[in-house]
């Protein structure tokens, strides 16, 4: 069994996180009780994305003399999204054959921006004081050589939880400080954004020390200290809380960290969808439930079946082409919905190929590595369908305008002189301005 493998069976050993019809019903106010349609929400998505994911840009092109060039051709090459669009990234560096290998980094990196790393505590350090950090700073370094953002996951949870790990609540807390500030500390720069804490709305119920510590303090105070922690470690870093539990008790943390002034950057809302799709109503219900606490919304942990739903007590199970043909319909239209909406800044997939968490046909790829239709229709979405490529020309005082996706691009001008080349950021309330400095050409 390579590494990747008994990591992603590690991770398996969770809690249910499939989402019912109740908690469906929940989300939308009962059945029936959405504000918008599912027709509405699609048919008004793309008015959403044009307002909220798209920005005015310009460039200004100028001789060596600082002198305004009218006419010059401006080519505008978008190479990276603002959005993350990610997937969770256990296995890059850890196949036995490098064809395998070499496949699995090529189609990743071609669609995905955003990567999520396993730092499940019982994992990283199998052996008291053993950590597995030098092959995550491997595969963090891979990530950030191909331009993709990286986050740990997670710091604190009741599952995966070391054979070792203490039994009392006060040794665990300290324990989990010391691991919080040391692996935040250690990997900024190279992981700055986090999923801090995992279900402490459940963990209380854990028989370990993490449970103990939430039951007797609650999770509030759990996750605020735990916050509290990696901020120090890194002030810079982007911390996440992350739960399945979407209802009440969720609700109440979220609005207690808030009120608390706790160092919470966003919201992780995990969707796991084995028991059947969430209606579209239910995604953006979910949505606007979590905009209310005015923080960026995650989708952590996304998983549409390509097979039979449910959980099998056969793993894996296989996929079908009726449920590659179901899963690509409806990936198409989530996907649609959350990028439409305006706190969403990230949808990361949930696993990479098939057979990975509970062995389910739950990949954007097939077990081999082939790209199934889901893959192929969100790559003309991402880098399609919500990608600029765009050639303008500048007026008579050396302007260029476009309206991009928001993210990096890549500025070519030409001009009867010469031509340049600049970089900028297109992003949403920025000034949005690149100059161009366009020189004669000289003849060798």
């Amino acid at each position: 069994m390579s590494r990747h493998t008994a990591l992603l069976l590690l991770a398996g050993a969770m809690s249910v996180l499939v989402c019912t019809t109740a908690t469906w019903e929940a989300r939308s106010g009962g059945a029936g009780g959405s504000a918008m349609t599912e027709e509405q929400i699609l048919a008004e998505a793309g008015e959403r994305i044009e307002r909220h994911r798209k920005a005015d840009a310009t460039v200004r092109v100028v001789d060596a003399s600082g002198k305004a060039v009218p006419g010059a051709q401006v080519d505008a090459a978008q190479v990276q999204h603002e959005f993350l669009f990610g997937c969770n990234a256990s296995p890059v560096l850890g196949y036995d054959d490098p064809e395998m290998e070499l496949t699995y980094e090529r189609e990743f990196a071609a669609l995905l921006n955003y990567a999520t790393l396993g730092f499940y505590w019982g994992s990283y350090e199998p052996e008291e004081g053993k950590t597995d950090a030098a092959r995550l700073e491997r595969q963090a370094r891979w990530c950030r050589e191909r331009g993709i953002a990286t986050k740990g996951h997670p710091l604190v949870w009741h599952i995966a939880y070391p054979r070792w790990g203490p039994a009392d609540a006060d040794e665990t807390r300290a324990r989990l400080r010391e691991r919080v500030t040391d692996i935040v500390g250690r990997f900024a720069g190279l992981v700055d954004k986090w999923d801090v804490v995992n279900e402490a709305t459940v963990s209380a119920g854990a028989d370990n020390g993490v449970g103990r510590w939430a039951k007797r303090d609650g999770p509030l105070s759990m996750v605020r200290e735990s916050l509290d922690w990696a901020h120090s470690a890194n002030p810079n870093a982007c911390l996440i809380y992350n739960d399945f539990n979407l209802g009440a008790d969720y609700d109440r943390l979220a609005q207690g960290l808030v009120e608390a002034g706790a160092p919470v950057d966003a919201f992780g809302i995990q969707s796991h969808m084995h028991g059947g799709e969430w209606p579209l109503t239910t995604a953006w219900e979910t949505c606007e439930a979590y905009a209310r606490f005015g923080k960026p919304l995650h989708f952590t942990e996304l998983t549409v079946l390509s097979g039979q739903h449910g959980s099998r007590e056969g793993r894996p199970w296989p996929t079908t082409p009726e449920g590659e043909a179901r899963q690509a319909d409806h990936v198409e239209k989530l996907y649609t919905v959350l990028f439409s909406h305006p706190a969403v800044s990230a949808i990361t997939w949930w696993d990479f190929m098939d057979g990975g968490w509970q062995g389910a046909p739950a990949g954007l790829v097939r077990a081999d590595l082939t790209p199934k239709p889901v893959y192929d229709r969100l790559m003309r979405l991402v880098k399609g369908a919500w990608w600029t490529q765009t050639t303008t020309q500048t007026d008579e005082n050396g302007l260029a305008r476009f309206r991009g996706y928001l993210g990096r691009y890549r500025v070519r001008a030409v001009t009867a002189a010469g031509e340049a080349v600049g970089e900028m950021e297109v992003s949403r309330g920025g000034e949005n301005v690149l100059e161009v400095v366009v020189a004669a050409r000289t003849d060798p």
